[in-house]
């Protein structure tokens, strides 16, 4: 990074190139930090891709001040409904059962491949490229926003604690509670939240994932062990109000956000 500072920009990927550097940074984070893997990864190049890339957006990150091929250095990768409609799913359909958000009739948003470059995730990235994120949904008229989030690593009994507390405080509502599809599947509450570290398993929970609990996420029923990406994933979704005080957190906090 420049010794003065990152100055950052947020955009819609619009060609292959931007594409590709985002495929890159993905590769960096998922295959070579976290050991996932895929039918469509790329090693070769250090492109993490799937299919359902030719039917998603990017919403990019750049550091306008890195070398002119080196400057995303964040991504969100996000899915309407009509993109849904042309992959024949949602990305996380494989693992949740989305018929209660689907029921809502409501304006949904699938968030995925969210990741930033190691350097930037320490600093005002992540704010940065929710800035982008909100203006995306502010422009769609977006209504709920949801989409796996990871925990690294399979062995859920090693996460008990952490998948046992967010289903103790943070279950979503009835009318929102998504299930963990089989054979991938597994119970949540595998322990009795008074008896834990609760210090400790919050510690546990990744930053991002905590970072949607503070603005009234939830969590649907069950987590889900994704085997080719060496994850254990959670459904997190983001209701009507939560997309709003996920806006106003940015626009409050975000005087001179790209």
């Amino acid at each position: 990074m420049n010794r003065h500072g990152p100055l950052f920009k947020t955009s819609i990927a619009q060609t292959k190139a931007e594409i590709a550097a985002a495929q890159k940074l993905r590769y960096r984070v998922f295959i070579e930090e976290l050991g996932g893997t895929g039918p469509m990864v790329d090693h070769a190049a250090r492109l993490e891709r799937d299919r359902f890339d030719d039917h998603a957006i990017h919403i990019i990150l750049r550091d306008m001040t890195r070398v002119a091929d080196d400057q995303i250095v964040g991504v969100y990768r996000v899915m309407t409904a009509a993109g849904a409609a042309a992959a024949g799913q949602y990305y996380c359909e494989d693992e949740y059962d989305l018929t209660p958000l689907k029921a809502t009739g409501q304006t949904l948003l699938e968030l995925g491949r969210s990741c930033l470059h190691p350097a930037y995730r320490r600093g005002p990235g992540l704010m940065h490229l929710w800035s982008g994120l909100a203006d995306f949904v502010e422009d769609n008229d977006v209504d709920i926003l949801f989409g796996v989030a990871s925990f690294h690593g399979t062995d859920v009994n090693a996460l008990a604690a952490p998948l046992s507390l967010l289903h103790d405080r943070h279950l979503a509502p009835e009318h929102l509670r998504v299930t963990a599809r089989p054979p991938g599947a597994r119970a949540m509450n595998m322990c009795d939240t008074d008896q834990i570290d609760k210090v400790a398993a919050t510690r546990a929970i990744p930053a991002l994932i905590k970072a949607y609990l503070r603005l009234g996420g939830v969590v649907g029923d069950g987590a889900f062990v994704d085997q080719a990406f060496n994850t254990t994933d959670i459904c997190l979704i983001l209701p009507t109000d939560a997309v709003g005080a996920m806006q106003r957190r940015v626009y409050e906090r975000g005087q001179g956000l790209a």
